[in-house]
């Protein structure tokens, strides 16, 4: 079962490039990487796959230089270098350090050779290579699927048609709420998806979660540098769904380690991309100062593998409106999520706002960046859901735009802060959070044409 991920038009953009660089796509294990790169294989005449973790491969880099391993691959593989429709794959290449360093010469040496890399523990290794090619490799990161890549896999893609017209119409709200209700539960991870496809079921999907989370909790072991290290990651790895919004390192978890044990175990994982640290900003303008300082959130690779890790699953089939479920909080999951999916890029990460005084604080749920505006983003309970964060952000910043995003239709309205500053609200159905980026420059350009 091959399933359409949006980064194949950019996969494919990356093959036609005059100015094509050796690709190393990252993202964590099971989102599919490897897979995507067998699909897009078939643009090519041929294709050579190496994975690292395999002695008969690895031991190709262990050979001088890399004509060398080039010439011995190509005989071993019976394919010809004057064959310039080739692709080779280089998959776990976090297992060869020299493998990783040879990346540049595949760039100046060979710049005819098509070469994708890509690696579960990538991050990892990269840390420990003081010549990683950085300016001779392009990078993208895959991402577990979005509410759209989810609907191309069910079949409905006429819905993402919908989706183009900006605003879409009304009368669909019902069916495509419901769709994304169905995708809420179960996540964006490419193994659950296809057994949810196959049997159309929820009571199949259990272990497939299971399956991945223990996966990744094996994995802990790897980024660990010693017995205390590897002991506060299982630790994280068992306790950090249950932690409620914003965290504190020392004690985490109801654990007696200290905060920095804590807070080096965090950001292994976030560099592992299994569990990200999501700090606040306390900037209304551009540029965002982000504050490390602040406790930040936690951010699950897939809300799926959250909901599951809580046992909630089996009371979300029943619901009708999840927007109040959990205290919201996983309709904010999702909706960071879909947010993040929709940047292949390095090195792009999002953030909340906050504003803590003695006696007061406010807290806007996302931050997008859009032009020389930094536009809130509040995820609400329920169909209205209060404004005073919202507001104080607004009375505050250089622009007069905001983002509400509720279970109910689209709608934009005109309102009036305490302090008197109007501005445009944006109600925008959860399902589109795929499409915030589309809808805040629809905003924007909007308002702005009403003033010509």
């Amino acid at each position: 079962m091959i399933f359409k991920r949006k980064i194949y038009r950019e996969l494919l953009a990356w093959k036609n490039s005059a100015r094509r660089k050796p690709l190393v796509l990252r993202g964590a294990r099971q989102v599919g990487k490897s897979t995507i790169v067998r699909e897009f294989a078939k643009e090519y005449h041929s294709f050579i796959e190496l994975n690292l973790e395999r002695k008969q491969d690895l031991i190709l880099f262990e050979l001088d230089d890399l004509r060398s391993i080039i010439e011995t691959m190509l005989v071993r593989e019976n394919v010809s270098i004057n064959n310039e429709s080739l692709l080779i794959f280089i998959d776990e290449i976090q297992e060869s350090p020299k493998a990783i360093k040879l990346l540049r010469f595949f760039y100046e040496d060979f710049p005819k050779l098509h070469v994708i890399c890509a690696g579960s523990l990538l991050e990892h290794a990269v840390k420990d290579i003081t010549s990683f090619p950085v300016g001779r490799i392009q990078q993208l990161v895959l991402h577990p699927f979005d509410f759209e890549e989810f609907l191309l896999a069910k079949g409905n893609g006429n819905i993402i048609e919908l989706f183009e017209e900006v605003p879409v119409r009304e009368h669909y709200h019902e069916i495509i709420k419901n769709l994304f209700h169905e995708y809420l539960i179960i996540g964006g991870m490419p193994e659950v998806v296809k057994t949810y496809i196959g049997t159309n079921t929820y009571s199949e999907l259990g272990a497939v979660y299971q399956e991945i989370w223990q996966t990744y909790k094996d994995d802990v072991e790897k980024y660990g540098r010693n017995t205390t290290e590897k002991r506060v990651l299982r630790h994280i790895m068992e306790k950090a769904a249950y932690e409620k919004d914003r965290i504190t390192m020392a004690g985490f978890g109801n654990s007696n380690y200290k905060s920095r044990e804590v807070g080096e175990a965090l950001r292994s994982l976030d560099k592992s991309r299994l569990i990200q640290l999501v700090y606040p900003t306390i900037s209304t303008q551009p540029p965002q100062d982000i504050d490390f300082t602040r406790k930040p959130r936690l951010q699950f690779l897939d809300t799926g593998l959250l909901n599951n890790i809580l046992g909630i699953q089996s009371q979300l089939i029943g619901l009708n409106d999840l927007s109040d479920f959990y205290r919201g909080r996983i309709m904010q999951h999702i909706v960071f999520q879909q947010l993040q999916a929709q940047f292949t890029a390095i090195g792009i990460n999002f953030h909340f706002w906050v504003r803590e005084k003695a006696n007061s604080s406010s807290e806007v749920d996302l931050i997008y960046p859009h032009g020389p505006y930094l536009i809130p983003v509040e995820v609400k309970s329920g169909a209205h859901g209060r404004l005073r964060s919202l507001h104080q952000f607004i009375d505050h910043t250089n622009h007069s735009f905001a983002v509400r995003l509720l279970s109910n239709t689209l709608s934009v309205e005109k309102v009036v802060t305490p302090q008197g500053k109007a501005y445009n609200l944006l109600n925008l159905p959860c399902y589109l959070a795929t499409r915030i980026p589309q809808y805040v420059d629809w905003l924007v350009r909007s308002e702005n044409q009403a003033y010509r």
